[in-house]
């Protein structure tokens, strides 16, 4: 039995690794197309990673080291909670939200903690704004989440999808489309795609948070991210899509993604307190005018 946990969470893991990197490649490839230019291979990010971790890495502490490594953990470990498809790492857990967004905490300020350590003034900066900014997309998607689980009366994953089985007018996408288009308001901040990249900013603070990793460090931050595209993209399908087969449930991931990056390509940054004030009026009034919708006609 404990081998075959095992075995199951290296095939969750290595998935979410391996469709996050691309998923990252594709997305080059379509923002290229989007602003006419050109865009290297879409396996450029599995080029990357390989490169970076064959390269000399500079630590400026053991906190920085844990951090990094507890980032990148935390996100690991909420993707084996994600149904992914008709697969569940752990099938008596059937996804459950509550201890998703717990997890999905772990890893932003595991990474928040590893590159405070670094010294480096720009690190923090961006490490303010991205926690400035979570606090703001976290509210919409929060309220998100309580909506479905009242009207699934479960916060399990699972019972969500087989709600929306049978037809496409199933899905909670039509059942609740004010909710739906907060919830995707919150992903494109919750990915740190434009207009909420802030916190990254190249021309303003030198990669922001990202600033003082090299090699390996770097590498990992790039898993991270990888793996955090797969479970953001995984957990909106999962909720509003129907889940799927696991071919469809990586095609509607893809669709996911690359519906940010469209936003991304066509939008100014945000400042991030204009970001912060624009994730507690817009999106949240979606999602809390979708809920107040709910509770009047149940």
């Amino acid at each position: 039995m404990m081998n075959n946990y095992i075995v199951r969470f290296l095939i969750g893991s290595l998935t979410s690794i391996i469709l996050g990197l691309l998923y990252m490649g594709i997305g080059r490839k379509f923002i290229a197309r989007i602003r006419r230019c050109y865009a290297g291979p879409f396996y450029q990010s599995f080029i990357d990673v390989i490169k970076l971790f064959s390269k000399h890495s500079i630590s400026h502490h053991w906190i920085m080291d844990f951090g990094i490594m507890m980032g990148f953990s935390g996100i690991i470990a909420t993707v084996i909670f994600l149904p992914i498809g008709n697969f569940y790492v752990f099938p008596d857990m059937k996804g459950n939200l509550i201890i998703i967004m717990y997890f999905m905490t772990i890893g932003y300020l595991g990474m928040a903690m590893g590159v405070s350590a670094s010294g480096n003034p720009n690190s923090p900066i961006g490490i303010g704004r991205a926690l400035a900014l979570m606090i703001g997309y976290e509210i919409p998607f929060a309220l998100a989440v309580i909506l479905l689980i009242f009207a699934n009366g479960s916060s399990l994953l699972y019972n969500i999808i087989q709600t929306q089985q049978g037809s496409i007018y199933n899905w909670n996408l039509l059942k609740y489309p004010f909710a739906f288009i907060g919830t995707i308001i919150a992903l494109q901040g919750m990915l740190g795609e434009q207009p909420f990249d802030a916190m990254i900013a190249p021309a303003e603070i030198a990669s922001g948070p990202m600033v003082e990793l090299s090699g390996k460090f770097l590498g990992f931050g790039f898993l991270q991210h990888a793996s955090q595209i797969f479970l953001e993209t995984g957990i909106i399908t999962a909720m509003f899509l129907g889940g799927g087969t696991i071919i469809g449930f990586f095609t509607k991931q893809l669709f996911l993604y690359l519906l940010t990056l469209s936003i991304a390509s066509v939008f100014p940054r945000f400042r991030f307190e204009d970001g912060v004030k624009f994730f507690w009026t817009i999106p949240t009034s979606f999602v809390l005018f979708q809920l107040i919708l709910f509770l009047i006609k149940r």
